[in-house]
């Protein structure tokens, strides 16, 4: 009897970890088309065949802060696309909120900051952000070659805005993608995400 209400236990939980997440782990990832601070236009499609990271973001959010002051996110993004995967970064601030640019001021604290991404996409009207269920900054979803999703939460595993806490905590993302680019299952499909919240 004890065990029948474990196993009803672990379903309902199980049950409830799935429905936290807009997109379950496996499942496509949706497709967009965005412009980006250089003036482009980027669509998910076009990156087909090769590893891709979303990573929203908000150069105003003191949890964004902790990653780029002292070149981590910066470092991290060189890492990966040097490997061949692409980065897009997303910013999802509607006009008047928070971390809201416009396209040229979007390019100028990409150039300042020294980012490393493919490309920094402007989703002003947060239809790509909902899509996804992005809701803080940062948010990180790890894409794989056949377009399904890997990865959504959280980039590391402590939930804090100090910079010195990035040396301790274990890169979510960055352990997803290793096993995914050795042929491993990914151990963590899905993390809560932690930051401030999205700007919609």
């Amino acid at each position: 009897m004890k065990n029948d209400y474990l196993n009803i236990l672990m379903v309902c939980l199980l049950g409830a970890a799935t429905s936290l997440f807009a997109i379950e782990s496996g499942a496509p990832a949706p497709d967009f088309t965005l412009p980006s601070s250089a003036g482009e236009t980027v669509s998910l499609e076009q990156y087909r065949g090769q590893y891709v990271v979303l990573e929203w973001t908000n150069h105003q959010c003191p949890f964004v802060k902790k990653f780029y002051r002292g070149g981590h996110m910066q470092a991290l993004q060189k890492q990966l696309t040097e490997d061949g995967a692409v980065w897009l970064q997303v910013l999802s601030s509607a006009p008047g909120k928070q971390g809201y640019l416009t396209a040229a001021a979007a390019e100028v604290v990409r150039t300042e900051k020294g980012h490393k991404s493919t490309a920094l996409l402007l989703d002003p009207d947060g239809a790509v952000g909902r899509a996804y269920d992005a809701r803080t900054t940062p948010h990180v979803f790890l894409i794989g070659p056949e377009g399904k999703l890997l990865y959504q939460g959280a980039i590391d595993s402590i939930a804090s805005a100090r910079t010195p806490d990035i040396e301790g905590a274990e890169n979510l993302l960055l352990a997803a993608y290793d096993s995914a680019k050795a042929g491993e299952p990914v151990e963590k499909t899905a993390t809560k995400p932690y930051g401030c919240g999205v700007k919609y």
